[in-house]
């Protein structure tokens, strides 16, 4: 199956996709600040869903890079926001196969809502809102904070959009709420209720994807390119998502993190007072940024070095069946 290397900016504009140019869909997900942060943020956040945290962790092929596996859903998703249909359809196509054989069960207990044994399908209508739910709400609040402030109904028209979205990937219409505000009210209450728990190995993954734990020195300016960005990710959580990862956040990382913010949020409001070859860098496709990350992550484990030290390489059925064959 062949899926987009890097979407191209022409056809972007020119050819028909399943979101006009004009729609809240390609005016966000188009900006660069948001294609590059929103899905970071959103994997920090949704790690605090057991059913869908383990029912990836569980059933990946890219337990070991997951970078890979964050640039891979970055491409499938822009190829849906913001390319042709054709391009959106085989990106379609390829989700759809992957998903089929995601299906299971917890192994362990995660929190009092969700015992061992509670059932997890990629094809759930609920887990498949849900994903929807932390994806939305991370394009929005990435959008807010780093382009400008959407009014009521460029909100709406966004959650409209991502409704759709998610209904290519299969979801029904009727698993998420009505409105922007029904969706907002609820989603804010699923965010402060008890139903959030995090797995030991959820902690540790969503640690390294916020920059709570960076595991090798990088060199200049790539050093300071990421800590910006993990900078913003740690900023923009729920300040209950920061508490349950332990994350040290107090005023001198809140400056940080507003007058950086602002410097990026300046740079889309003031577009004449910036200089054309930055200003041609604020909007188009991510995937070749994409492509960077899972390219320098397969040299990192190609040396030896795992992506994420800490993390087993074996899901939970690989080292349990491990323990009860030398037993």
């Amino acid at each position: 199956m062949l899926l987009p290397d890097a979407l191209d900016e022409e056809a972007v504009m020119s050819e028909p996709g399943y979101f006009s140019d004009h729609s809240m869909a390609r005016r966000v997900m188009s900006k660069r600040a948001v294609g590059l942060t929103y899905g970071q943020r959103a994997l920090v956040v949704g790690a605090v869903n057991p059913l869908l945290y383990v029912g990836t962790a569980e059933n990946t092929e890219h337990r070991m890079t997951p970078y890979t596996r964050l640039s891979l859903t970055g491409h499938l998703f822009e190829a849906v926001f913001l390319g042709t249909k054709a391009e959106a359809d085989r990106a379609l196509e390829f989700t759809t196969k992957k998903h089929a054989r995601v299906n299971g069960a917890l192994p362990e207990a995660a929190g009092t809502h969700h015992p061992a044994g509670t059932p997890y399908s990629a094809h759930d209508p609920h887990l498949m809102y849900m994903t929807m739910a932390f994806t939305f709400d991370s394009a929005e609040v990435m959008y807010d904070l780093l382009v400008r402030t959407m009014t009521d109904g460029e909100r709406e028209g966004l959650y409209q959009d991502y409704v759709r979205w998610a209904e290519l990937f299969g979801m029904s219409r009727d698993a998420a709420p009505d409105s922007y505000r029904a969706f907002r009210s609820s989603f804010d209450a699923y965010l402060a209720s008890d139903e959030l728990f995090l797995t030991e190995e959820a902690r540790l993954v969503g640690s390294y994807l916020a920059g709570q734990r960076v595991p090798y020195p990088q060199r200049v300016p790539l050093q300071q390119v990421t800590s910006a960005v993990f900078l913003l990710i740690q900023g923009s959580l729920p300040p209950r998502i920061r508490q349950m990862y332990a994350m040290p956040w107090g005023r001198a990382e809140q400056l940080a993190y507003r007058a950086l913010a602002q410097g990026v949020r300046t740079a889309h409001v003031s577009l004449p007072l910036v200089p054309p070859v930055l200003r041609g860098t604020l909007a188009g496709p991510s995937g070749p940024v994409y492509k960077l990350v899972s390219q320098r992550e397969r040299k990192l484990v190609g040396t030896g070095r795992p992506s994420m030290p800490g993390v087993d390489p074996r899901n939970w059925v690989e080292r349990n069946s491990t323990r009860g064959s030398v037993a």
